[in-house]
C-alpha cells in the first residue's frame, strides 16, 4: 500500500507539474493550434454567419493536427471575439472581429472587437433578380455543364461551391449542403492573386514599378535591398521563408501568432541570390501588402483601396479582405467572398482586366499571370498564379490556362482564350486524391 501511495503521489505530482508547464509556458505548437482555431471560428461566425460548433468540428478539427481535436472555443458575440485553447484554457489565443477588416489573432487575451452597421459597397452592379448575372442575380444554366456539376467525382469531397462561367455569364453552379450563393468562403492563397492585382493597379497608376528595389528600410545595407518587386511577385526573392504547414514554421507562426505579420516577414533572411531560385512563400505576399499600402501612404486610404479600386467596380459586395492586428492586409491568405463574387474576379481576368468595357487592370497584367516566372520550371507565373498544379502538366488544356489555388481545395481556373472561369471551393485538404484539374478539363471539353 505504501508503494502504491508513493507511486500515486508521484504520478499526480508529475501531472500537476506538466499541467503547470502547459499553462504557464505552452509550447509554440499549442499556441499555433489555438490561434488557428480562434481565427477560423471567428471569421466563419462573424463573416459567414456559420455555427461555431460546426466550424470547430469540421473546418478546424477535421483536416488538421490531432491536437486540434482537443481545442475548445468560446464565442462572445457582444464583444466580437473568440477565445480558443487546448481543453479551453491551455495555451489560449484570441481572435477579434472588426467591421470591414474581418478577424485577427491577438495575444491580448482581454481584447475586444468592434461591430457596427456597415454600409454596403457601392458598385456599378444591380441586384435585380430579373437580370442576368453579373448585372443581376439570375443565371441561365447550360445543359452541357449540368451533368458535369452533378457528378461528385468532379466536384470532389468537401465541395462547398462549384461555378462554371463563360463570356461573362454563369452557365452552371452547384452548392454543398449548408452553403449557398450568399455564403462567404475563404480562398486561402487565392488571396495572393487578388493582392497582386492591387499591386498591378498601383503600377498602372505610377506609384510602383516592377523594377523597384530597396523596398524596405530594414533591408538597407544588405543584399535584400537588391530584391525587386518583380522578384517578389514571381516568388524568386531568395528569402528563406519556411512554408511547411504541417509543423511550427514561419508560415504558421506568421499567420497564427504574429500581430504584425509584415514585421515578421521583413526579418526573413536571404538564402539565395535574388532571382536565382523559386520558393513559394506566404511571407512574400504579406510583404507585397505592406509595400503597396506604404506606397499609398495614408493608412485610411490604403485600407479603403481594395474596395475603391477593385471590389466596388466589380460589384464584389461580399468581399472582405482581412487585416492582421496591426492593420496590414493579409495578402497571403485571408479574403472571404461568396462564390459568385470570386467568380466576378475570375471573369475580370478572363476578359484581360476589362469589366463591362472599362479597364480595371492595366494592360499586360493578365498576360503576366499566364507567363511562367524564370526559375519556377513553368510551374508559377510572374504574377502570383499557378500554371502547373496538382502534379500535372496541363494534359492538353489550353496553353493560357492559369489558376488561383488555396491549400484546402480552393481553385479558380481562368482560360482567357475561351472566356472561361471554373471555380471550385471546398474543404478538401491535399492528399485525399481529389484533383481539381479533372473538373477544369471536363468543363473545357463541355463548352468547346
Amino acid at each position: 500500500m505504501r508503494v502504491i501511495k508513493i507511486t500515486a503521489v508521484t504520478a499526480l505530482t508529475l501531472m500537476a507539474a506538466c499541467l503547470l508547464w502547459f499553462v504557464t509556458m505552452p509550447p509554440e505548437l499549442l499556441r499555433v493550434g489555438s490561434g488557428y482555431a480562434a481565427k477560423i471560428v471567428c471569421s466563419n461566425v462573424f463573416l459567414a454567419g456559420r455555427d461555431a460548433g460546426e466550424v470547430l468540428a469540421v473546418d478546424v478539427q477535421a483536416p488538421g493536427h490531432p491536437l486540434l481535436k482537443l481545442m475548445r472555443v468560446n464565442v462572445d458575440a457582444q464583444a466580437a471575439r473568440v477565445e480558443a485553447g487546448l481543453f479551453g484554457f491551455i495555451a489560449p489565443s484570441v481572435a477579434i472581429y472588426r467591421d470591414g477588416a474581418g478577424c485577427a489573432v491577438t495575444q491580448d487575451l482581454k481584447a475586444q472587437g468592434q461591430r457596427r452597421e456597415q454600409a454596403p459597397i457601392s458598385g456599378i452592379e444591380s441586384a435585380a433578380a430579373g437580370k442576368l448575372f453579373p448585372q443581376g442575380t439570375r443565371i441561365e444554366a447550360d445543359p452541357r455543364v449540368a451533368s458535369l456539376l452533378s457528378d461528385a467525382a468532379f466536384s470532389g469531397p468537401g465541395m462547398r461551391a462549384v461555378i462554371v462561367a463563360q463570356n461573362g455569364r454563369i452557365i452552371g453552379e452547384r452548392y454543398g449542403a449548408g452553403f449557398s450563393d450568399k455564403t462567404p468562403l475563404i480562398g486561402w492563397s487565392m488571396a495572393k492573386t487578388v493582392n497582386a492585382a492591387l499591386v498591378a493597379k498601383l503600377v498602372g497608376e505610377g506609384r510602383l514599378s516592377y523594377s523597384d528595389s530597396n523596398l524596405f528600410p530594414q533591408w538597407a545595407g544588405d543584399e535584400r535591398s537588391e530584391i525587386t518587386l518583380a522578384q517578389l511577385l514571381a516568388m524568386e526573392s531568395g528569402l528563406g521563408f519556411n512554408e511547411n504547414y504541417g509543423t511550427v514554421a514561419d508560415v504558421t507562426r506568421m499567420l497564427f501568432l504574429e500581430e504584425d505579420m509584415a514585421a515578421f516577414a521583413i526579418d526573413t533572411p536571404l538564402e539565395a541570390t535574388p532571382g536565382t531560385r523559386f520558393s513559394y512563400s506566404s511571407g512574400t505576399a504579406i510583404l507585397l501588402s505592406k509595400l503597396w499600402m506604404d506606397r499609398i501612404g495614408d493608412k485610411a486610404a490604403a485600407l479603403a483601396y481594395p474596395r475603391r479600386a477593385l471590389f466596388g467596380p466589380l460589384g464584389m459586395t461580399s468581399a472582405v479582405f482581412e487585416t492582421d492586428a496591426s492593420g496590414t492586409y493579409a495578402g497571403s491568405s485571408y479574403i472571404y467572398a461568396t462564390a459568385r463574387d470570386w467568380t466576378r474576379f475570375g471573369m475580370l481576368l478572363a476578359a484581360d482586366g476589362l469589366w463591362r468595357g472599362e479597364r480595371i487592370l492595366p494592360e499586360g497584367t493578365v498576360a503576366m499571370m499566364s507567363t511562367a516566372s524564370p526559375m519556377s520550371d513553368g510551374r508559377y507565373s510572374q504574377m502570383q498564379t499557378w500554371l502547373k498544379l496538382y502534379g500535372r502538366d496541363g494534359d492538353g488544356l489550353p496553353a493560357d490556362l492559369f489558376m488561383l489555388s488555396g491549400h484546402d481545395g480552393q481553385t479558380l481556373a481562368v482560360v482567357p482564350s475561351m472566356g472561361l472561369v471554373v471555380l471550385r471551393m471546398g474543404l478538401t485538404p491535399s492528399g485525399g486524391g481529389y484533383n481539381a484539374l479533372d473538373l477544369v478539363a471536363a468543363a473545357v471539353k463541355a463548352v468547346r
